[in-house]
């Protein structure tokens, strides 16, 4: 079955953005990744601006980065778009992307992360695997290393609770996992938005 639009015109800007990035110009990261709200003067680096917060998720740090997260969105974005509808589709993917730019803000800060830039897709990635988890909870998906089938829910809550655990203790670092679990925030808001519950009242559009 072919990519449904939306997820198809997706895969295609983030490989045209990482293309971009490969032909050299470095002010692509320089202006559109997603830098800390410290101010540019405690640091050598650019300072945050509120595009980044949709920007960086066209950008990645590398082939195998730019791979899985194109893989994940062709895997979980082609039914979650099919099942949403183009228009509730888009708004959910960049409102998750939005969501894991503002967790990772929000915890880098506090826990005093070095001012590096964030970068990837992840973001929105993980709010459409939230997704996938609870519409085709039973749907089995097998991971790759090691390659265990298991159903999509239980998929989701042991790839939620490995993101807690590294971005807790400090493993895996230079993985923005609070960024990842942000992701699934703005994913579970969203359906939260679309099934009228809590925190939500009633929609009006």
């Amino acid at each position: 079955m072919p990519m449904p639009p939306l997820t198809r015109a997706l895969v295609i800007a983030n490989v045209a953005v990482f293309l971009l990035q490969l032909s050299g110009l470095p002010w692509l990261v320089l202006n559109f990744a997603l830098w800390p709200l410290a101010p540019s003067s405690l640091y050598e680096g650019p300072s945050f601006q509120a595009w980044q917060l949709v920007t960086y998720g066209f950008l990645h740090g590398g082939m195998a980065h730019l791979f899985f997260n194109m893989l994940a969105l062709y895997m979980f974005g082609s039914e979650i778009e099919r099942l949403f509808g183009a228009r509730f589709y888009l708004r959910f993917y960049f409102a998750s992307v939005v969501s894991a730019a503002l967790c990772h803000l929000l915890f880098t800060g506090w826990m005093g992360g070095p001012p590096v830039p964030m970068v990837g897709a992840s973001g929105g990635v993980y709010g459409l695997l939230l997704a996938y988890g609870i519409y085709f909870p039973r749907r089995t998906i097998v991971l790759l290393i090691p390659p265990i089938p298991m159903p999509a829910r239980v998929f989701v809550a042991v790839f939620a609770a490995l993101e807690l655990w590294f971005g807790v203790t400090g493993t895996q670092a230079g993985v923005a996992h609070f960024a990842h679990l942000g992701g699934m925030l703005g994913g579970w808001l969203m359906i939260q938005y679309r099934r009228e519950r809590f925190p939500f009242s009633r929609r009006r559009d």
